[in-house]
This record gives C-alpha cells, structure tokens and sequence, in this order.
C-alpha cells in the first residue's frame, strides 16, 4: 500500500508539470489573437462561438491543442517502449533507436512513401489510407525479431550483439533510404526529410485518435510488466521459479514496443532518445524497480517530448526546428554517461 501511494504522489506531481507545460506550449505561437488570450479562443471554440473567426479556431485547435496532445502521446509512448525494452534485456543501452527499430520502421515508411504509388490502387481502401502506418509498424516488428533472434542463444540475450545488431540494422536502413531520397520526386523528398528529422507539425486530432487507441492497448498489456520485470533483473531462470512465463512476457513486450514504436514513426517520423533519457533519470531516482519507471516513464516522457517541442517552436521563430534534432542533442550527453559509467563498472 505504501508503494502504491509513493507511486500515486509521483504521478500526481508529474500530471501537474505536465498540465503547467502544456499550459505555456498552448500561448507558445507567433499567431496574434488580437489581444485575445489563448485560453478564451479555446473556451470559445469548446463553447461552439459563432462570432470566433476560422483562422482563430483553427490555429487554436486543429494546430496548437493538436500538436500539443500528440506530443504527449508520442513522447509517452517512446518512453514507456525505452523502459520495456530495458527491463527485457537487462540493459539501459536497449532503446528502439539504439538497437534498430526506429531506422527499420523509417525505412518501410520511406519505401511507402516513394513506392507506394505503384502498388497502391491494388490495396483494400482501409489499407491504402495507413499504408505509411502499416509499413512503419511492419518494419519496427520485423526489425526487432531480427535483433531479437541474432543477439539470443540458449535464452540468454548478448547485449554486445544486440548493439551490434542495432548499428548494422541502421546501416541498412540508411543506405537504402538515402537510395530512395536520391530516386524520389520533390513532393516525396520533403516527405522523406519529414521522418528523418521528426516532427510533430503534421499533427491531426484523427491521427491523435490512432495513437490514443495503441497507448490504451499497449498500456492495458504493459504497465501492468512492472513486477515481472523486477523479476527479470534476477535471471530468466530465477523469474521462472517465481512464477514469470519469460517467454510470453518477451512475445507481448516484443510485439506491444512494436507496435508503440512503428505508430510513432508513422505519425512523427524519427524522434530518437527518449526511449533512452526518462528511463536513464528515472533510474537514477528509484534504482530498477519497475513497479515505479514503468509507470512514471509514462508521465515523464510525455513531459519531456512536449518541452522540447515547446522549445523547437519557438527558438527560430516562425520557422520551427525538427525535434529530432533537440532530442539527439539531449540525448547524446546521456548516451555517453551511460557509457563512462559502464566503464568505471568494468
């Protein structure tokens, strides 16, 4: 009871950062409401004002609430696959853009994108419309079975090879998707720029909808891990002996980071470290107990990303700089503590 209650009160402090954030990205804009403030358009349009201009109701909401909303979907959601991944394979270096699910669920994205015109008439209507969706999920899948299946033997992962294996996936995904940029029209290469540097400017309240529905799945399978990957921690062997089904615990994180990860590349393109930064600082405040990151990494990377978005809107006003590129720069630092400090334990 008292875990349950510590855990209560971090994310009723997290909640309310969360909503003082969300506050300042919503009067965060170069846009002028004649004066107005952005809290009364808002109320307005939720009131249904007909004297509220068009431009007003749509920079209000159908830009800024949008965004704002995807933002803390998207970064939840990175973040909540980032502490997965790491209680999975024991390991704070296991992210999805670390070990290749992001750069594979890029790379069926931007072969959508460029190809997807040859073959797209010939698809259910259903699938034409999420086609980018569909591939970037396929690719996150198929992308972290690989991994998954060279780093594994005998039911232990080598964290070496998984590494490994991340860096060669990228390559690939690089290589090719450069192949694709050097052969795609202008239309499709604005398109391609979009996933590789992510951002959030394309937001949609029907792509907020998708996202809404894989965060509610997901998380309905995977907070609930936080006790099984506790057990982890101690080996596969002594999690078996305490009741854990190991392997269908790695099939349903397998499949549910996936699915969280492809989503949010189709919608953001390549938002990269999340996965990495919330797990790293929470671990640093509550060990590895996942009975509290799991659940807090949640708050805290929607936190994060949205701040950084906030950020990315208005450092080079009125253009925008792609959130990939302040993610990277926050992440990095971390990356290379992460690293010092598994050389000072060796």
């Amino acid at each position: 009871m008292r875990t349950q209650s510590k855990l209560y009160f971090y994310s009723a402090i997290g909640a309310v950062l969360l909503v003082i954030i969300a506050v300042l990205a919503l009067n965060t804009g170069v846009y002028d409401f004649k004066g107005a403030s952005p809290f009364n358009i808002l109320w307005k349009y939720i009131k249904g004002d007909p004297d509220l201009s068009l431009s007003d109701k749509y920079v209000i909401w159908d830009v800024r609430a949008a965004r704002i909303i995807m933002a803390i979907l998207i970064g939840s959601m990175l973040s909540v696959s980032g502490t997965g991944l790491q209680g999975l394979f024991k390991n704070p270096l296991a992210t999805g853009d670390l070990i290749g699910l992001t750069s594979g669920a890029t790379l069926l994205a931007a072969i959508a994108i460029v190809l997807g015109g040859h073959f797209k008439e010939y698809l259910p209507e259903a699938v034409q419309f999420s086609l980018v969706g569909i591939s970037a999920f396929v690719g996150s899948f198929l992308s972290m079975m690989l991994v998954y299946r060279i780093s594994t033997s005998s039911g232990k992962t080598n964290v070496v090879m998984m590494l490994l294996t991340g860096v060669a996936i990228t390559a690939i995904g690089f290589s090719i998707t450069g192949f694709l940029i050097y052969i795609s029209k202008d239309e499709q290469l604005r398109d391609l720029t979009f996933w590789n540097l992510g951002s959030l400017a394309a937001a949609t309240w029907t792509k907020n909808i998708i996202l809404a529905v894989v965060l509610i799945i997901s998380y309905i399978i995977l907070l609930p891990k936080g006790k099984a990957l506790n057990a982890m921690m101690l080996g596969e062997k002594d999690a078996q002996h305490l009741g854990i089904n190991v392997e269908r615990l790695k099939k349903q994180i397998i499949i549910i980071v996936s699915l969280m990860v492809g989503t949010c590349v189709a919608f953001s393109g390549t938002i990269g470290f999340v996965g990495l930064i919330v797990p790293y600082i929470l671990r640093l405040l509550f060990k590895s107990n996942y009975t509290f990151i799991l659940p807090l990494s949640a708050i805290c990377g929607s936190i994060l990303l949205l701040t950084a978005d906030t950020f990315s809107r208005s450092i080079v006003e009125p253009s925008e700089l792609p959130i990939g590129i302040l993610t990277a720069l926050m992440g990095g630092p971390i990356f290379i503590a992460i690293l010092i400090k598994f050389k000072k334990s060796l």
